[in-house]
């Protein structure tokens, strides 16, 4: 039995580490890609995953199968295509670690992937069908997710969701809002920055989780709020945050460190959305919050997922 199977993509992110003399940025390469990370994250507090892609059948595509694999994710599920290039991510960052990106993905090998390449075996045997909207923006892909996310359902998965909006991967702010209202609609449990929640309906962090609830169908909003922690409601319970103070060096990653972490813990607790309390809302967001501040300590997103103790002693 598999815990949860993500569709998506993995990359390499390049990210900067200073520039040269003429001012162009020294990168270090490394795994990336929000499902990726998620999977991760979920793997390393023990639960089973499986990931679901594309990469490019070249020497980045091949190291983040080994990557992947060696976080203990099951691979079979990543196809290795010869005539596409593996996508890659190109990650500057500000004083303060936050990102700016830049993408070699016309097309990339994650936005290749074909229905028909899909191994449905890896949805049957989940608890969980988890993806975001960076599938969304191309095709094939687009519709790869959109009949995997009706398979899941059909079978009566738990279905997750990340909007995890990248702007310059769209071909207008119109079409993002579109594909990640779609999404939205689909999902039993939410992930969203708050940042995402302005971009979609100009409104608080509090409101957008009403909007989810209420208009979306979705069963838990978990809305992250960058250093201030995160916001946790159900329809029947509500629960805000805080996270631990922390001297960021990259950001990358850390939505998606929380968003796998909180599920870890949602699984954990092994109870019915709705019967969720308060404290439950806070078992689950507490140590997300943790984890997903203790990595932004540390470069890149795989390699900076903390280990559980560490985590349960920062909180």
């Amino acid at each position: 039995m598999i815990d949860v199977v993500a569709l998506g993509e993995v990359l390499i992110d390049f990210a900067s580490r200073g520039t040269d003399a003429n001012g162009y940025p020294l990168m270090q390469a490394l795994p990336g890609g929000a499902p990726a990370n998620f999977l991760a994250a979920l793997t390393k507090y023990g639960k089973s995953t499986a990931f679901l892609g594309k990469v490019g059948d070249d020497t980045f595509g091949r190291l983040l199968v080994g990557t992947v694999k060696e976080a203990g994710i099951e691979t079979r599920g990543i196809v290795m295509d010869p005539t596409v290039f593996t996508t890659l991510a190109f990650v500057t960052f500000d004083a303060s670690g936050d990102r700016s990106f830049s993408f070699a993905r016309k097309p990339g090998a994650d936005t290749c992937l074909r229905w028909e390449e899909v191994d449905t075996s890896l949805i049957d045997e989940a608890k969980v069908f988890h993806f975001g909207t960076l599938s969304l923006t191309d095709e094939p892909v687009r519709t790869t997710t959109q009949k995997c996310v009706a398979y899941a359902r059909e079978q009566g998965k738990l279905i997750t969701c990340d909007p995890n909006l990248r702007k310059p991967l769209w071909l207008s702010e119109e079409e993002a809002k579109a594909q990640i209202l779609w999404s939205l609609q689909q999902a039993d449990v939410v992930k969203i920055s708050d940042d995402e929640v302005d971009f979609l309906w100009a409104c608080t962090p509090e409101e957008g989780a009403d909007k989810l609830l209420k208009e979306f169908g979705v069963s838990l909003a978990m809305v992250t709020l960058g250093p201030r922690g995160c916001l946790m409601k159900t329809k029947n319970a509500v629960c805000r945050v805080s996270s631990p103070k922390v001297s960021p060096v990259d950001t990358t990653g850390a939505g998606d460190i929380f968003g796998g972490s909180a599920v870890y813990r949602l699984l954990e607790l092994n109870k019915p959305i709705a019967s969720l309390t308060a404290e439950d809302l806070r078992y689950i967001g507490s140590f997300a919050s943790t984890a997903a501040s203790l990595s932004t300590e540390m470069p890149g997103g795989i390699p900076s997922i903390p280990q559980k103790d560490v985590v349960l002693k920062a909180m």
